[in-house]
């Protein structure tokens, strides 16, 4: 288990560095884009004093760093960028050598440049909660209705129900999320509108229609889950068949129906626990895909979430908010995966933790 921590650090310490220089070699001035079109060259200045954009781009890496680092160290120069300004974040001091006071805080994300200095964690925390609940609501769908329609493929191997099921599912491999999005918004939110009762566009919480007061909507949940749920659907129903039919040849299958099992007492207490273990793969990989699938997904559905944040971050060229937002969603895969590698030991007690 620790090997996995620490591979899992010194992934994300790539994850920083790559982000950080991704963002950082763009053109153009991040002084300039806080402050808009209407800045004084004094203003400009002062800006990027304040936020280290004076410095070399080394320099501004560990700022970076420091900023990130759930101990850093700051200076007690308020010229510094590194100064613990009031407000900026809460820090408990631990202690303090000459000039220089080292803290116990979380992780800094910086502020926004669009949103007057608004933080970029306070941005994250509104609108990755819409997104979690939109992705755990597509993982369901396409686990639920996958394993099921994967199982019944693999009992009627090679006839037209099976055939039917296969065709479906590629068809679901094939097609791109973003229009899937736009096809479904247009058919059940416009074209079946008043039959479904489902909006082309609509988020979580919405306004009540005397603008007092937000409110859960859970159908404007519905489009965007099943088209974001429609991919993994797809490979979940294609690896559960290919797994199950493995292991119906394995000689313990054998043995259960010599002991005289009915065929769905063998699925259920023997075969799909042993076929899941590719699935769990899959949906964990699947999961990241589904992350970025969800940066189109919400944007043409209205979806508040964090994929339509980083989809008007780049409009804007917010820079803060789509760093802070690529680190959040890295560190959430790696949090996955070694999840994943827990529940790889509960399905096979082979495999163990190093």
């Amino acid at each position: 288990m620790l090997h996995k921590i620490t591979y899992a650090l010194l992934t994300l310490f790539g994850v920083v560095t790559v982000i950080f220089l991704l963002f950082n070699v763009l053109p153009g001035d991040p002084a300039k884009m806080m402050l808009g079109q209407n800045q004084t060259a004094e203003q400009v200045e002062a800006v990027r004093q304040k936020y280290g954009f004076d410095k070399p781009k080394t320099t501004q890496y560990f700022y970076y760093l420091n900023d990130l680092l759930p101990i850093s160290f700051h200076s007690k120069n308020e010229t510094d960028y590194t100064y613990l300004r009031a407000g900026k974040y809460s820090a408990t001091t631990l202690f303090s050598i000459g000039n220089i006071t080292t803290v116990l805080k979380l992780p800094y994300l910086r502020e926004s440049f669009t949103k007057q200095g608004k933080r970029v964690s306070e941005v994250i925390s509104e609108t990755l909660p819409n997104t979690a609940v939109l992705a755990v609501s597509a993982i369901t769908i396409a686990l639920f209705i996958g394993l099921i329609l994967g199982v019944v493929s693999a009992i009627y191997k090679n006839t037209w129900l099976d055939k039917g099921i296969q065709i479906v599912s590629t068809v679901g491999m094939s097609v791109p999320s973003f229009f899937s999005a736009i096809l479904f918004a247009w058919f059940f939110g416009f074209v079946l509108h008043e039959y479904t009762n489902l909006e082309m566009t609509g988020s979580l919480y919405e306004l009540d229609d005397y603008g007092q007061a937000m409110h859960i909507q859970w159908k404007n949940l519905i489009l965007p889950a099943l088209v974001l749920g429609i991919r993994p659907l797809a490979v979940v129903i294609q690896l559960m068949r290919n797994s199950l039919l493995e292991i119906y040849n394995q000689d313990f299958i054998r043995t259960a129906r010599a002991k005289g099992l009915s065929e769905f007492q063998i699925i259920r207490k023997h075969a799909v626990k042993n076929a899941l273990n590719p699935v769990v793969t899959a949906i964990s990989g699947w999961f990241a895909s589904m992350l970025a699938g969800a940066v189109f997904v919400e944007y043409i559905f209205g979806w508040n979430g964090l994929g339509k944040e980083i989809v008007n971050a780049l409009n804007t060229l917010d820079l803060p908010v789509i760093m802070g937002s690529v680190l959040i969603i890295a560190v959430i895969f790696i949090i996955i995966n070694i999840f994943v590698d827990i529940i790889y030991t509960w399905l096979d007690p082979k495999v163990s933790l190093q």
